[in-house]
């Protein structure tokens, strides 16, 4: 909650900010589409549930690559400089096995692992070319506080051997920065393009009910076709 409220009053100054800046400003809608690549293993937070969950089901943390969408509302703030708040989403899901065990009839123990992010953001983009170049590449950064959600669902085997249908839920919001760039292209009203974001973050969950893992690391990059609509 600490983390939460700063992040949470940088979001509630830039919006007030955006509702106060004149009318005669710039605005614009800018919708994207892409994939959401999630940290691979070798830089995965520690206690990390999918790096726990990787030592007893057989999956890969590459299967959880997925489309992501969204839309940003952004606002000149002069010739060079937009601020903008936004909302995404991201879900997959994806099929593991247990590596090491079976069923008595040797079929295999399943489950389903879904991840799925709903990051609110707010940041501010340095146009270096200017807004009504034709060629617009950009640069920025600010914050994302993403609501997240964590589950694995099927069967599962205790201590004793047992095994067992079950669910486990993990979910929760989590603050971190959020860095992006990318390039436009001016077409009349409308700017086509292309921009990577990277965010971080990570959610705490119940050792108990993750097998001892304490986190889920929320961080990745997003590789996104851009469409700008201005008004």
């Amino acid at each position: 909650m600490r983390r939460l409220l700063p992040a949470l009053s940088t979001l509630l100054v830039l919006s007030a900010f955006v509702t106060a800046t004149p009318a005669y400003a710039q605005q614009s809608i800018n919708l994207y589409v892409g994939g959401f690549v999630p940290r691979g293993e070798d830089s995965r937070v520690d206690g990390d549930v999918l790096l726990n969950d990787i030592g007893f089901f057989l999956f890969d943390i590459d299967d959880f690559k997925g489309a992501t969408v969204g839309a940003d509302w952004l606002i000149a703030l002069n010739s060079r400089v937009e601020a903008g708040l936004g909302l995404g989403v991201y879900s997959q899901t994806i099929d593991s096995r247990y590596a090491d065990l079976v069923n008595e009839d040797r079929s295999e123990i399943e489950q389903r692992l879904k991840l799925r992010l709903v990051p609110f953001t707010a940041n501010f983009r340095v146009l270096p070319f200017g807004r009504q170049a034709a060629v617009q590449p950009y640069f920025g950064a600010g914050v994302s506080v993403t609501s997240w959600r964590y589950t694995e669902t099927g069967d599962f085997v205790d201590f004793d051997g047992f095994i067992f249908p079950d669910r486990f839920v993990g979910s929760g919001t989590s603050v971190g920065p959020l860095i992006l760039g990318g390039v436009r292209f001016r077409l009349g009203a409308i700017d086509v393009g292309g921009e990577i974001r990277h965010q971080s973050g990570e959610g705490e969950i119940g050792p108990e009910e993750f097998a001892g893992a304490t986190k889920v690391d929320l961080g990745g990059f997003s590789y996104l076709a851009t469409f700008n609509i201005r008004f």
